[in-house]
């Protein structure tokens, strides 16, 4: 059944705006259509600031008030279940996706700790099972979506990060580093890979994959100068065959991944600029496409993928209650089957407007423009265009003293806004000061773009009940 929430809304918004190309991404820039907004990382005086211990003396306050610890532990527990209300019947040897698609509980913890010469540690990570598939019968999936969705452990960000003068600071282990400016869309922020396993279900800030890397910081007047070396060689969580996401009707050719560290390292830098009303950063990679390409070795299929190299820039532009956004990215190196040997150009642009003029309320509205250069009819085979146009559309309000908050995230792709996208509508409620109530639907528009070609009728209820420690 054809819906056409994100053409409706989106539309009023975009009528005005004039229509550019884009072209057609790969599956992860598809899954992608939720960001948060990327600021570059506060010096280590402001991260260590909470930290400095805070006494008094029976004689100074009336009471003896204990230090604080050098270290903290906390992290969250979730419950959370899902239901699929617009499945259709499967075909015979399909799997039945109608119903109960999860039943979870996940554990997250994060350990802090204060060092010697103001030198901090963190450490994270996460565990979850999924008791629904057991509910509905493990013999019903395949081996691939039980490996990837019944239950996982995973190490997250784990780093030392201390100052080595007064203007530099050192971070080493697994990191997360958020480029660009985008709230919804990713242009300039393409160092961590992505959990694409379920597009729409969550924020990015839970969707980004830590890296193993060392990060240099350099600060001079009003700007902060970053170098990385990234010898952890990770890509995308993509959905594997069998599950309701999965875009395809087979398996997939065997994934050639490079080797960590070597000339395979990945080197990036950054330069962060914050002026009085405006804000802007400049950026360069040399990295891995976290999307595959079709190459044939020995006679057989296999994915591999390209080295890119990526210079871009960002900037944030504040004008009372409005705040405008913009952002551009040229990719060189990318490859694709239907071009074998030929080596191709991208270039990502994105302008978007962020309105917090009602009390405790935030809209904005970001659109893109995806454009490959030298463009062959030939790449029409594998459904890449020339150009693309992606479009997001974002409501956040809070009420009743900031306990009640509601969300709507409506991302779409096409001129016309009608080659796929997907809508998130979620209240969460506040229930204690760390017990949260989250609620919604998560509704999938079908279109020629890849995944959404296959995911139209993915729809489904979620509620989440998360206590924080």
């Amino acid at each position: 059944m054809q819906r056409r929430h994100a053409t409706l809304l989106l539309g009023l918004c975009l009528a005005a705006a004039p229509i550019y190309a884009a072209d057609e991404a790969a599956l992860e820039d598809a899954l992608s259509g939720f960001d948060e907004p990327a600021a570059s990382e506060p010096s280590l005086d402001a991260v260590l600031g909470g930290f400095e211990e805070q006494s008094a003396t029976g004689a100074e306050a009336g009471t003896i008030t204990l230090a604080e610890p050098p270290w903290q532990l906390g992290g969250a527990l979730t419950f959370g279940a899902a239901w699929n209300y617009a499945h259709d019947a499967p075909a015979p040897g399909e799997t039945d996706y109608r119903g109960l698609s999860r039943l979870r509980g996940k554990l997250n913890l994060e350990f802090d700790a204060e060092l010697p010469r103001n030198w901090r540690a963190h450490v994270a990570g996460y565990g979850y099972y999924d008791a629904a598939y057991a509910l509905n019968g493990r013999d019903e999936y395949t081996d691939a979506v039980l490996d990837d969705y019944e239950s996982e452990g995973e190490l997250g960000e784990a780093w030392l990060r201390g100052r080595l003068n007064r203007r530099t600071d050192l971070k080493l282990g697994r990191q997360i580093v958020v480029w660009g400016k985008s709230d919804n869309i990713r242009i300039t922020d393409i160092l961590n890979p992505l959990d694409n396993r379920e597009p729409g279900m969550v924020d990015i800030e839970e969707l980004r994959l830590p890296l193993t890397m060392a990060r240099l910081d350099y600060y001079i007047g009003d700007w902060g100068l970053t170098a990385m070396a990234i010898p952890e060689i990770r890509f995308n969580k993509n959905p594997p065959f069998g599950s309701e996401f999965f875009p395809g009707t087979g398996p997939l050719p065997a994934e050639q991944v490079p080797d960590d560290g070597g000339g395979n390292t990945e080197y990036a830098l950054a330069a962060n600029g914050i002026f009085s009303g405006w804000d802007l950063s400049l950026y360069w990679a040399q990295h891995f496409d976290d999307s595959p390409h079709l190459t044939i070795s020995g006679g057989t299929p296999q994915l591999a993928h390209s080295r890119l190299t990526m210079v871009g820039a960002a900037t944030n532009i504040a004008l009372g209650n409005w705040l405008l956004k913009g952002e551009a990215a040229h990719f060189s190196g990318l490859r694709y089957a239907a071009l074998p040997g030929e080596s191709l150009r991208r270039t990502d642009t994105l302008l978007g407007v962020e309105y917090a003029g009602f009390s405790d309320t935030t809209l904005s509205l970001e659109i893109a423009n995806r454009h490959l250069h030298a463009y062959d009819a030939a790449l029409a085979a594998e459904g890449l265009l020339e150009d693309e146009w992606q479009s997001a559309l974002r409501y956040q309000g809070e009420f009743l003293h900031a306990r009640l908050h509601l969300l709507v995230l409506i991302t779409a792709f096409g001129e016309e806004l009608s080659d796929g996208g997907f809508g998130r509508y979620s209240v969460a409620y506040d229930l204690a000061d760390a017990l949260t109530l989250t609620g919604g639907i998560v509704s999938y528009e079908g279109g020629e773009k890849v995944p959404f070609n296959r995911i139209g009728d993915n729809d489904r209820l979620f509620v989440d009940l998360k206590y924080s420690f």
